[in-house]
């Protein structure tokens, strides 16, 4: 410990000017976060404080309940008031909060100085919008109106198609004062936003530290910034918990069993459990799933013809499993087997129990981020001079957010999981091999990567593409130099090899068995919108598909979390399986509007250097993100979370142009001044697109399960309405 605070004191000495600034900037940012929140974030609570509340309890024409309160029902419920005769800021629904938790739609009409009748909308005008309001949060309570001068006439309705009545109403104001509310998420928010402006700020001490010549500063930055990012990840995960199927006495305590500290329970319906069936099964010597599926699908002529199954069921009552496939009278699991082996079937046969998904989905995650934070950091220290610590934490942040990783993490199902846990073995096998090429002994290594790069064939086939990265980074040494010609590089080539033998092996041994062919995976006897056994390969699905991946601007509103479903039009005549995305990559994330100048990098790259590898692992990453959003497309659709599956490659290409550029720039230029400018804007705005696409309500998420909690979290960032 004496030790310890010795080494403390140096350090502090030292660093002396250094902790001081540091010490005066946080101050400075934390100063300035408070008072955002308690003057600019409170706004309405400061312009109401002089306002002069109106109680209308005794005008309001509603039943009331034995306790006094007012009770709305579909039949009562409207409100209206007449002769106000008043200015009228805002109007406060107080609802009671010994009720059901849920968003009400609110429907406001008024007349005032400009307008003797109600108005509503019109061919050239919007009238008063529906509001939601959830009956637990007060911040929701109250509805700035903005009306011309006196108010004659107020109604309210109360209520939608979907309100569960009745409704309790403790009573209605106008002109109430806001309560002050801080808020720590918007605090928080504010924080990191500031924080990020000044880290990054052209004249940051980041950029000074550079990853080469300052490996302790740089290593311990680099730890940092997984340990917040994890954080920050499982923050939003138990968000949803709804999706998380994990119960504590204060986590999900409606599935808690009451006597462990944690439980499992299944969440996301039956179609959900696919891999927990298949551990099930498979500890009972069995490859397909347990359950039988109806009569009338056995018997079926074209059991993947969807129009004539849905027909049969309604017919029979009996329901059938979705999205699994089906052959021969039996269910199977279609999606990669390795996540099945590698937590459902451990954790059943240890406890009995279903693996929780989404906990496999945060331990992908978390492994993703740990390796493409290793990877850069092998990239920077060993493959370039000039990479500094600022460059590095910027491009590090882009390629985690903005990979499409955090809308898995949004619906963390068995969807995601395999996309999720294909990424995170693809990143690790990359960065063995990459330290094995600089090993004197790389044999581990190399086997080691390998190992990770095949398991890939096994969670999800199309990433399996990143393998052909062997080509540039191994071409040189063994088939230029003629080291495979030698008894050690015939030794390091077999452990490259022999992980994707035995893997491979495995895999299409486990096809065979299921589907009497090694290279049936399964996906086309799929039970799922469409007959996969005929979809087929359609030029005219190629172009929609380019567009909505890659270039389609997205569809924004004014209203927070701002997007919205992007629109879809196509001139294919067939059938297009078409989700909800919201804006393709070169659209949404300006950092990749570098790969155009790919060409001019990589030529000044080869000038530097007798070597192309890193051309050749630009171009081959490039290649492999659009043969898969096009293989994407063909064989299953356009979906969000289909992303993931190409925008890595696109994000670390454009990863290693930077740093050759940055490379080849005088530091304190024009060009160089411009670039620490430009960049952290163009990684600020992706940051903030996957931030907005991970709050947008959807269905099946949380803002669909608890739409009052999304409400809550509404009326925290529109502070101003």
């Amino acid at each position: 410990m004496r030790a310890f605070m010795t080494l403390l004191r140096e350090f502090a000495a030292t660093h002396h000017s250094e902790i001081r600034r540091f010490f005066k900037a946080a101050c400075i940012i934390v100063s300035l976060a408070v008072v955002l929140e308690t003057a600019v974030f409170n706004f309405n609570h400061w312009r109401s404080l002089t306002w002069q509340t109106v109680t209308l309890d005794s005008r309001i024409d509603l039943p009331e309940a034995a306790d006094g309160r007012f009770r709305i029902s579909s039949v009562d419920n409207d409100i209206e008031f007449e002769h106000l005769g008043v200015p009228v800021h805002n109007v406060r629904l107080d609802f009671s909060w010994n009720q059901g938790a849920q968003n009400v739609p609110v429907k406001l009409w008024f007349t005032d100085d400009a307008h003797s009748t109600y108005f509503d909308d019109t061919e050239y005008t919007s009238g008063v919008p529906v509001t939601n309001i959830a009956t637990n949060c007060d911040e929701s309570e109250y509805l700035n109106l903005n009306s011309s001068g006196e108010i004659g006439k107020l109604r309210i309705e109360i209520g939608g198609d979907d309100t569960v009545y009745p409704l309790y109403l403790d009573g209605v104001s106008i002109n109430a004062p806001e309560p002050f509310a801080f808020s720590m998420m918007r605090f928080m928010a504010a924080l990191a936003v500031m924080t990020f402006a000044y880290a990054f700020r052209p004249r940051s001490g980041l950029y000074r530290i550079s990853i080469k010549q300052h490996p302790h500063r740089s290593k311990i930055a680099a730890i940092g910034i997984v340990a917040v990012e994890v954080w920050l990840c499982s923050s939003f995960l138990f968000m949803g918990s709804n999706l998380v199927g994990v119960a504590t006495s204060s986590y999900n305590a409606g599935s808690w069993d009451g006597v462990s500290l944690a439980n499992t329970f299944e969440v996301g319906g039956d179609n959900a459990q696919q891999y927990a069936e298949l551990a099930k099964s498979m500890a009972h010597g069995k490859l397909y799933l347990e359950e039988e599926p109806p009569n009338w699908l056995q018997n079926m002529e074209d059991p993947y013809d969807r129009g004539a199954r849905d027909q049969l069921v309604k017919e029979t009552g009996e329901n059938y499993l979705w999205d699994v496939a089906y052959y021969d009278g039996h269910y199977y699991v279609y999606f990669g087997v390795v996540p099945v082996l590698l937590f459902y079937l451990p954790f059943y046969l240890a406890t009995g129990a279903n693996f929780p998904t989404a906990i496999g989905v945060l331990i992908a995650m978390a492994a993703f981020i740990a390796g493409i934070s290793a990877l850069l950091d092998r990239f920077a220290r060993y493959h370039f001079k000039r990479v500094n610590l600022g460059l590095y934490l910027l491009l590090q942040m882009a390629v985690v957010v903005c990979s499409g990783t955090m809308y898995l993490l949004k619906f963390p199902t068995f969807y995601s999981l395999p996309i999720m846990l294909a990424l995170a073995f693809s990143v690790w096998g990359l960065y063995f091999w990459m330290k094995g090429r600089m090993s004197r002994r790389p044999e581990l290594l190399y086997f080691a990567g390998s190992l990770c790069m095949a398991l890939v064939v096994g969670c999800r086939p199309q990433i399996v593409m990143l393998s052909f990265l062997a080509f540039p980074l191994f071409w040189r040494p063994f088939i230029t130099e003629g080291h495979i010609k030698t008894a050690a590089g015939i030794r390091q080539f077999i452990c490259l090899v022999a992980p994707y033998v035995l893997v491979l092996a495995c895999v299409l041994g486990y096809n065979y068995a299921r589907f009497g062919s090694l290279f049936d995976f399964g996906a086309n006897y799929n039970l799922t919108v469409n007959d996969m056994t005929k979809r087929g390969m359609a030029v005219g699905r190629i172009a929609p598909a380019l567009f909505a991946y890659f270039f389609q601007p997205p569809a924004a509103t004014g209203v927070f979390p701002y997007l919205q479903p992007a629109p879809f039009d196509t001139t294919y005549l067939g059938q297009t399986v078409k989700e909800a995305t919201f804006g393709g990559i070169f659209a949404c994330l300006p950092l990749l509007w570098v790969l155009p100048f790919s060409g001019i990098a990589l030529k000044m790259r080869i000038a530097q250097r007798k070597t192309r590898t890193i051309a050749g692992v630009v171009g081959v990453l490039l290649v492999s993100g659009v043969v898969i959003g096009i293989a994407d497309a063909e064989v299953a659709g356009i979906l969000q979370r289909y992303f993931a599956d190409f925008s890595i490659m696109f994000l670390m290409a454009a990863v290693l142009v930077i740093f050759v550029l940055n490379e080849n720039m005088t530091p304190g230029s024009a060009l160089h001044a411009l670039m620490l400018r430009v960049l952290p804007v163009a990684v600020f705005v992706g940051l903030a697109y996957t931030a907005l696409l991970c709050l947008t309500a959807e269905s099946g998420w949380w803002s669909d399960a608890y739409p009052w909690a999304h409400q809550a979290l509404l009326e925290t960032f529109q502070f101003w309405t």
